[in-house]
């Protein structure tokens, strides 16, 4: 990675920590980042020419794969009749389209650049549509970079969130309360404590910030009733699980529908692309309809809403996700059998194209405390080993891992084969 080194240091004189968000610094596994030249399929390649099997996929957006010739050639033909307009394409229309008929909780969507961008509208629009201010999220969930994210919870059961960035404003922090995932006593205690009080409630349904953690089905389907009897809007961030984890999401594993509904990544091909949708009396609040106010430069960019209309062809295509998630879990028991011979303790979840692994002795992983007591330790030295036998894995132990349909049985034997070499190492 000597190249790679070197580019750090060039990166660092220019750009705050040397890269363009935190978790690419590798701080979080006491390493470097190696720079990418170039992608095809399950691979990554990097400037000193190391070739790596990549369990990142930009972060679950790549779930064909890098540059599948599909999505290439469907860029390739839309850059040559533009490629941004400012105004009104017709394959926004249909990708919107496209998007209401998989997922029936949504009737009206609009789309944007970022997940962060999406997040912060739907709970703008909530706050608008309810006319109240507090919202209501679970310890461990990441829903983007907006102030009212970034909050921590507080030192009692429901007290008031307190910022975890500087930068965010107490008055900001005062608006939000953080709870423990899957404890709906809390959250009815919450609701009773602020009647009348509380716009939103916003949850990732499979929290794939915290590693890989799935809501109970009884906690989703009792916050589904608590918001309708309290005319509070209920919002599942599927920026991560939609098109990832089923064709129509989490939601669509749980049969719940939200009222408003989050999505990006996958959504966007591989390009910068999100939405956010839902109920139609809802989503007409927005502006020109409405009163609430977004807004965006870049939203139904041409380029991203063919690259999404050609995923969308693909995945929607029989049998994919029944696939995606047999490889899936292909590598996952293997792994785990590998572990079980060592008797280390490890275990995996996964749904789809989505994985998790924890170096966690827990029978059950249910919230963010228990994914705070996996082994950093392990953790590091299993990225460390792994990255240098040419295999990628998130560098952190709380984001999820990904395959896409490029993946083969030969890409995951070589993983298990590694994850081998490093157990008879090291336990």
């Amino acid at each position: 990675m000597k190249k790679s080194v070197k580019e750090f240091k060039i990166a660092k004189k220019y750009i705050p920590g040397g890269v363009n968000s935190p978790v690419r610094s590798f701080n979080a596994v006491d390493s470097k980042p190696f720079f990418i030249k170039k992608s095809k399929g399950p691979f990554l390649y990097d400037i000193d020419n190391k070739k790596y099997i990549d369990y990142v996929g930009s972060w679950g957006a790549l779930i064909l794969g890098h540059c599948d010739s599909r999505i290439l050639k469907s860029l390739s033909a839309s850059m040559k009749i533009g490629i941004t307009y400012g105004a009104p394409c017709q394959n926004e229309v249909l990708l919107a389209k496209k998007v209401c008929k998989i997922f029936p909780s949504i009737k009206k969507i609009r789309m944007v650049s970022s997940g962060t961008e999406a997040t912060m509208s739907a709970i703008r629009l909530a706050r608008g549509f309810t006319k109240r201010d507090k919202i209501i999220k679970f310890d461990g969930c990441y829903h983007g970079h907006g102030d009212s994210f970034l909050i921590k919870a507080g030192s009692g059961t429901s007290t008031f969130g307190v910022p975890n960035s500087l930068g965010v404003t107490s008055s900001t922090a005062k608006d939000t309360i953080s709870l423990p995932y899957n404890d709906i006593d809390k959250v009815k205690r919450t609701i009773d404590q602020n009647k009348n009080k509380i716009a939103c409630i916003i949850i990732e349904p499979i929290a794939g910030n915290m590693n890989f953690v799935r809501s109970e089905k009884l906690f989703l389907e009792s916050l589904k009733e608590l918001c309708t009897k309290n005319k509070i809007i209920l919002i599942f961030d599927e920026v991560m699980t939609g098109f990832r984890v089923a064709l129509g999401g989490a939601q669509s594993i749980y049969k719940i529908k939200p009222d408003l509904t989050t999505l990006g990544k996958v959504l966007g091909g591989g390009l910068p692309m999100a939405a956010f949708g839902g109920n139609a009396e809802i989503m007409e609040n927005l502006t020109p309809n409405g009163g609430v106010y977004q807004a965006g430069t870049l939203s139904g960019n041409p380029l991203a809403m063919i690259a999404g209309l050609k995923t969308l062809d693909v995945v929607m295509r029989e049998g994919f996700y029944e696939n995606l998630h047999k490889q899936t879990g292909y590598l996952m028991q293997h792994l785990n059998a590998a572990a079980s011979k060592h008797k280390l303790h490890f275990k995996t979840d996964y749904q789809g194209g989505m994985f998790g692994l924890f170096f966690n002795n827990a029978k059950e992983i249910r919230n963010f405390k228990q994914v705070e007591k996996s082994s950093q330790k392990i953790f590091i030295s299993f990225f460390k080993y792994m990255l240098n036998e040419g295999v990628f894995f998130a560098p952190s132990l709380f984001e999820a891992g990904f395959i896409s349909s490029s993946h083969t049985k030969k890409e995951f034997d070589h993983t298990v084969n590694a994850f081998k070499r490093f157990l008879k190492k090291n336990f």
